[in-house]
């Protein structure tokens, strides 16, 4: 599909996965483009600004740029500093969307939902009750009171856990380097519950259009994602991609893991999510390619640039 986002500066805040992918999307197209974080960082491209600002602030995002046509919430802040970091953030990104009349698009996840025992559609309640999915849901209803007032225009992405090389994916530094090597696997949950993944170029695709696209705003979209696999077999794909014998695959066991929870606070927060990898976790992504013509990003395409980013750096060693 061609992606035609709307003319004018588009303000990107985050440069993690999703950010750096949007904002070589962007660029790709011609469009001015932002990128916002706190350090600065992001691609090295002539054709995207690089800025450093503070996104609790409406003036660090002004900052950042005064007139924006699209600004695209894909910040990821530390995973136990989200009931903290997330509301002043949360609060500034309607503040400057209300400001400059800039679309706010966000990108999310599937926690609001809580344990289901259906694939997940966009239409399921927010009956999650952990401290994270609360946080999530009340973000979106911030975000929506404003939309349906006509204060702002917003529209949000929701995917599941990623696929992509980094610490960021469950398959990625901890499971690629192993492959590699030729080793083992442990991993976190039931290894062969059907599980859905998310690629972030994906998001980042999903992102750019329901921003663009009047019939995206005011409701949540699902990304287009590849059909499930367990955790078992995703190793075992990535393995075969990368030329390597299927590794021996086992869950950490859980005395180990909440053991190394007390010492560990990522490890301990994920009690709060032990459901996501203890039953199927599937996401029902037809909306948005029934009404965008959004496909995913092949599967074999994935792995095969898994294994090329682990072989082309340090972190393969």
């Amino acid at each position: 599909m061609t992606i035609t986002p709307t003319p004018g500066t588009h303000l990107i805040v985050g440069a993690g996965e999703v950010g750096s992918a949007v904002a070589v999307l962007l660029a790709d197209t011609g469009v001015d483009v932002v990128l916002m974080s706190r350090r600065g960082l992001g691609p090295v491209d002539p054709r995207i600004r690089l800025v450093a600002a503070d996104a609790s602030s409406v003036d660090g995002l002004l900052s950042a740029s005064a007139d924006a046509v699209v600004v695209y919430n894909c910040l990821n802040p530390e995973y136990t500093r989200w009931p903290v970091d997330w509301p002043p953030v949360a609060a500034a990104l309607i503040a400057y969307a209300e400001r400059t009349g800039a679309v706010l698009a966000t990108v999310s996840n599937l926690y609001g939902y809580g344990p289901v025992d259906v694939p997940m559609t966009e239409a399921l309640p927010y009956d999650a009750v952990t401290e994270k999915a609360a946080v999530r849901v009340r973000m979106w209803q911030d975000a929506m009171a404003a939309h349906e007032v006509g204060r702002i225009r917003y529209t949000e992405v929701r995917g599941s856990d990623y696929i992509c090389a980094g610490a960021q994916s469950m398959l990625g530094d901890r499971v690629m380097p192993r492959i590699l090597a030729g080793k083992g696997v442990q991993l976190v949950g039931d290894v062969d519950q059907p599980h859905s993944w998310t690629a972030p170029i994906d998001v980042a695709r999903t992102l750019v259009t329901v921003a663009a696209d009047a019939r995206g705003w005011g409701r949540a979209w699902h990304v287009p994602s590849n059909p499930p696999r367990t955790q078992r077999e995703a190793v075992q794909d990535l393995a075969a991609a990368a030329g390597m014998p299927a590794p021996k695959v086992s869950a950490v066991p859980k005395a180990v893991l909440w053991g190394l929870g007390l010492v560990q606070p990522v490890i301990r927060e994920l009690r709060e999510t032990d459901y996501q990898r203890e039953r199927p976790y599937l996401l029902d992504d037809s909306d948005a390619r029934r009404t965008f013509g959004i496909d995913p990003t092949p599967w074999s395409e994935l792995l095969a640039g898994m294994v090329a980013a682990y072989r082309a750096s340090s972190l393969a060693a």
